[in-house]
């Protein structure tokens, strides 16, 4: 039979829960029960399409085997009867690409994409495609029940989830190596790093290690993702690593966020991943390990533009326009420097606005807001709020600037533990694309 394949929402005249099937008698054309149902295999597909039920794993008198969807003559909720009168009695042995409903996914969590959290699968749908006499025809795996069964005989009903969510809104958790490397794309690298972060933070160790798995194959995304982890987790998941994978990671994180996860590490590793690690990010990392972690010098980025007194409003704009490894945060002012020193500041908005001619130091703040290394987080803070800050540069007694605290950083050291652990307000939902081009009042336009 050919696995059907199927670009949208099968038709279906037919559903069966997986609750059903299971231990539901496997009954030979003869007429005969040969056995019990187990499990349901598919195979996850690429693209957008919904997982064909290829075969029925049968317990036969202690011993599992497998049946093709081929000898299926009739799939039903409380039994399936072959075609056949025979089947080959090897053990059953799961191929890479494979995935059990019962094994991987009954009982197991999913990724909601769009909720972006982990939920539990209670329960599977199988829908039929085609009609039963068509040759073409099969079972999918259609949709997912995320509700708790109701305890106690029906009497007490348990809240959350929801029922027949399609297959698609979810990511697996597989579980399986062969069935993971043969997964050729994955929702999960559409997250924004945080999503991924707090994915990460309620996993399990199961759960977790799929999720760094999938992340892995974009080294970019996951040194994002670390970067967003809580000093716990982080700590946690290097300890996993290699010295030479926990190298190569820092490599690639902002500077002052691997010298927090240097600090997390046992001391006995922390001089061997940074001798793995690239010459110019461990001087950068070696310079800010030697700040209280709390103060400005501990906070700060030593990666910001600066331009020379000199320089151009359009000159000073392709430096930030060329500056594609810095973080966003870092780039909205650019730093004025008059043999080393600092002498003053200038937006990017006030460099976007004025004639490209026009000297920087015309514009420029000839007296910004700096603050020492020792300053303490609290004071950044409060300078920050003051003075509509979204960046402050540290600099050191002779006004050379060592580098610039933003206030991500900032929000992320000021924000109580207990605050981070509540639960969050619920995510507004994705506006619908109708094609109009209303624009709202005060909005600028091209």
């Amino acid at each position: 039979m050919t696995e059907p394949t199927v670009s949208s929402k099968p038709e279906s005249v037919a559903t069966v829960h997986l609750s059903q099937l299971l231990k539901a008698p496997v009954i030979a054309a003869s007429g005969e029960t040969i056995g019990r149902v187990d499990d349901l295999v598919v195979r996850l597909p690429g693209g957008d399409t919904y997982p064909p039920v290829i075969g029925v794993v049968v317990g036969m008198g202690g011993r599992d085997v497998f049946v093709s969807a081929e000898r299926i003559r009739l799939f039903e909720a409380d039994r399936i009867v072959l075609s056949v009168n025979k089947v080959d009695l090897r053990s059953f042995e799961r191929r890479a690409g494979e995935v059990l409903l019962r094994a991987d996914i009954l009982g197991h969590r999913l990724i909601d994409v769009e909720a972006v959290e982990l939920v539990h699968a209670y329960d599977v749908e199988l829908d039929r495609v085609g009609a039963p006499d068509d040759s073409g025809s099969g079972w999918v795996l259609a949709r997912l029940d995320t509700r708790r069964p109701a305890r106690l005989f029906g009497l007490i009903k348990s809240s959350g989830g929801h029922a027949s969510r399609d297959w698609k809104a979810f990511e697996p958790l597989i579980g399986h190596e062969q069935s993971l490397t043969l997964r050729v794309s994955s929702r999960l690298r559409g997250l924004k790093p945080a999503e991924i972060a707090d994915l990460l933070e309620d996993a399990d160790k199961h759960e977790q290690d799929e999720i760094l798995d999938q992340v892995h194959d974009d080294p970019e995304l996951e040194a994002d993702v670390f970067e967003e982890l809580d000093s716990d987790k982080s700590s946690r998941l290097l300890n996993d690593m290699s010295d030479s994978e926990v190298a190569a990671l820092l490599g690639r994180m902002r500077a002052d966020d691997a010298a927090d996860s240097i600090i997390e590490l046992k001391q006995s590793r922390r001089r061997r991943v940074l001798d793995l690690m690239p010459p110019g990010q461990r001087v950068k990392v070696v310079t800010l390990m030697g700040f209280n972690p709390d103060s400005a010098g501990g906070l700060m980025n030593v990666d910001f533009v600066s331009c020379p007194l000199d320089t151009m409003a359009a000159q000073a704009l392709s430096v930030v326009s060329a500056a594609h490894a810095l973080q966003p945060e870092a780039l909205l002012k650019v730093h004025v420097l008059d043999s080393g020193h600092l002498v003053g500041v200038v937006s990017v908005i006030a460099l976007l606005q004025t004639d490209p001619a026009t000297p920087v130091a015309d514009i420029m703040d000839a007296d910004p807001v700096r603050v020492a290394p020792e300053t303490d987080i609290t004071d950044i803070a409060l300078l920050m709020a003051d003075y509509n800050l979204y960046a402050v540069p540290v600099v050191d007694d002779a006004d050379r600037v060592l580098g610039v605290v933003t206030v991500d950083d900032v929000l992320e050291d000021v924000i109580p533990e207990d605050w981070r652990r509540r639960e969050p307000a619920p995510r507004p939902p994705r506006p619908v694309t109708t094609g109009s081009s209303d624009n709202p009042d005060g909005a600028a336009q091209l």
